[in-house]
């Protein structure tokens, strides 16, 4: 006996949509792996305008951020920055994952077996980080190695290729999170708020990712000079500004000039997560919110905004 036609249709409807259901569920997994997963929201162009470009989400952009932080505060180059970023896009996609092969956790996917750290030490970014550049600067020469030799020097993975299908990409985010590209960076700057937010918070996540060096010489000043419409006013308690001298910079193998442009970078990057306004630096301003999210010159900010010495950071109301 032939199936009714309504049964029939009912019965190609099902199918149709565990056929759209598979599909899905295979792109997310594809997303997940290679690091692309949800709405990009950042993203790293060549400073060199090569037109190479790199885009991922907030989240990723985060954990980026401390990565080239913790690198250079170590004094290691941006060639050791981009081993790291390499290593992590590959291992969990720039994402502080809580599970992974047998033990593996973190950034960089270590194991506690192996004698990583313990489960929330690899859970810290800042820590994982560190341990890692500890291994890597252990690696004979690594300077000289190919990317994926020096990664898989450090990592010991069962796949000791698969860290040179981001070298591309690792040194547009090394070149952008280290200094070395100005104004290359940028996030849309959505407001999704993952941790406190405000002036206090943003200088926490320096002091964490920086060291306490970086509020240096006399700490970072809060609301304390005046900016144009529509940035915060004086002693609105909103800015913090951060001092760009060879006190701050010293150890981290940085110019000022990279300095500045690796504080300016990681303030955008970490924008949706301490709910960033406005960042500005060396005649430059990022804000939060524009449609194409570009560093524009501040035709008309005041001196201080226009200056090398200082990188401001204003949070949201």
């Amino acid at each position: 006996m032939s199936r009714s036609p309504q049964r029939r249709g009912r019965l190609f409807r099902l199918g149709a949509a565990f056929v759209v259901l598979c599909a899905v569920a295979g792109y997310l997994v594809v997303q997940y792996v290679t690091g692309g997963g949800g709405a990009p929201g950042c993203k790293v162009v060549s400073g060199n305008r090569a037109g190479a470009t790199y885009e991922f989400s907030p989240e990723q952009a985060v954990n980026a951020a401390t990565i080239a932080a913790v690198g250079t505060g170590r004094g290691m180059p941006e060639r050791a920055v981009a081993i790291a970023l390499a290593t992590s896009i590959q291992e969990s996609g720039l994402r502080n994952i809580d599970h992974g092969d047998r033990d593996s956790l973190g950034l960089f996917q270590q194991r506690p077996s192996q004698g990583w750290g313990t489960p929330k030490e690899i859970m810290d970014p800042t820590y994982a980080a560190d341990i890692f550049y500890k291994h890597l600067a252990k690696v004979p020469d690594y300077m000289k190695l190919p990317l994926t030799v020096a990664a898989q020097r450090v990592q010991r993975s069962g796949f000791p290729a698969a860290y040179a299908k981001h070298e591309a990409d690792a040194g547009l985010l090394a070149a952008a999170l280290t200094g070395q590209s100005a104004a290359t960076l940028t996030c849309d700057g959505r407001q999704a708020v993952t941790q406190a937010a405000g002036p206090d918070a943003v200088r926490s996540a320096l002091v964490r990712d920086f060291g306490r060096d970086v509020l240096e010489p006399a700490s970072a000043v809060v609301g304390a000079e005046a900016t144009p419409t529509p940035a915060p006013s004086a002693g609105d308690g909103r800015t913090v500004t951060l001092p760009v001298t060879t006190t701050t910079s010293a150890g981290s193998g940085r110019s000022l000039r990279q300095r500045g442009w690796q504080l300016a970078h990681w303030a955008v990057a970490n924008a949706s997560s301490l709910h960033i306004q406005r960042v500005s630096y060396a005649g430059r301003v990022w804000t939060a919110g524009n449609t194409d999210s570009q560093w524009r010159a501040t035709g008309g900010a005041t001196a201080a905004e226009k200056d090398t010495d200082a990188v401001r950071i204003v949070t949201a109301p």
